[in-house]
């Protein structure tokens, strides 16, 4: 017997930049269904700054190139807000990456949606009750812990001498 399972077909992107509160879990967002680039990190460091008036603000930041560039961080400093950058490939240290995979596996795991308004708006909604519905959930899993290694078990000098073993 065949199985036919639904699939949406194209591509359509539904993008959303967020900054979370470490501490109060807030997210603040910034959604298009076009790309992320300088004027959308713009637009989203002028929305935290509504935000949190009067605050120090620090921004940690992964390095995807427009989140690196010249205009965004002119802006930044004239908004008074810290701009820190992660090292390379490590999203394990970026809060906000917990909350995105959160959100994809309450919305996007074994999910189909009809259309790209339907998918659009599933994800909206699953945000805005990261407050409210989601809390506790939340709230065990964007902790301020994170795995750090004192010393590292293999340096430089190390793993080359394993490599060329």
């Amino acid at each position: 017997m065949r199985c036919f399972i639904k699939a949406p077909a194209g591509r359509q992107r539904f993008n959303v930049l967020g900054a979370l509160n470490a501490v109060t879990h807030e997210l603040i967002t910034v959604t298009n269904d076009a790309y992320i680039n300088a004027t959308t990190v713009c637009e989203l460091l002028r929305k935290i700054t509504q935000a949190n008036v009067g605050v120090p603000i620090s921004l940690i930041l992964d390095n995807a190139r427009y989140q690196k560039c010249a205009v965004v961080r002119e802006l930044a400093e004239s908004l008074k807000i810290e701009l820190v950058y992660l090292p390379s490939y490590s999203p394990n240290l970026n809060l906000i990456e917990r909350f995105w995979k959160f959100i994809k596996k309450q919305v996007l795991y074994s999910k189909y949606y009809a259309d790209f308004t339907a998918f659009s708006k599933a994800i909206s909604h699953c945000i805005s009750l990261a407050h409210t519905k989601h809390k506790q959930q939340l709230d065990t899993l964007l902790t301020l812990r994170f795995q750090t290694f004192d010393q590292p078990r293999i340096g430089p000098a190390e793993f080359g001498a394993l490599v060329s073993a």
